[in-house]
């Protein structure tokens, strides 16, 4: 029996090299608040923006652009998705059950909508 409920795209995380410089970007550039911060204003190791985008501090990264973390999804039912999902031979990742990675190697974060 597939998922019945609904699930949607709360957040994705991408991996930056200087995440000064991307929260500076977005809030700026772009007009997009920033919500919430992990770590201190001065050395922040992640950063959220209200609309979705998760900046996650990578000082070594070494890419042209950048590198997508994973896709946080929101979901109606979050047992039950895991249920279902985990039929379909994903992998469990370290980060909890609710956290897994799929054949080709994208990884999902998978929350409970309030």
């Amino acid at each position: 029996m597939a998922y019945a409920k609904t699930s949607y795209l709360e957040h994705t995380a991408i991996r930056v090299k200087d995440i000064h410089w991307h929260i500076r970007f977005f809030r700026e550039a772009l007009g997009m608040t920033v919500r919430n911060i992990q770590g201190s204003e001065e050395e922040p190791t992640q950063a959220w923006t209200v609309g979705g985008v998760q900046l996650v501090s990578d000082k070594g990264f070494d890419g042209p652009e950048g590198r997508m973390v994973h896709l946080g999804i929101m979901t109606e039912d979050l047992e039950a998705a895991l249920e279902e999902v985990y039929k379909w031979g994903v992998t469990e990742l370290p980060q909890g059950h609710n956290w897994f990675a799929l054949p080709d190697g994208l990884q999902i974060e998978l929350m409970q909508a309030r």
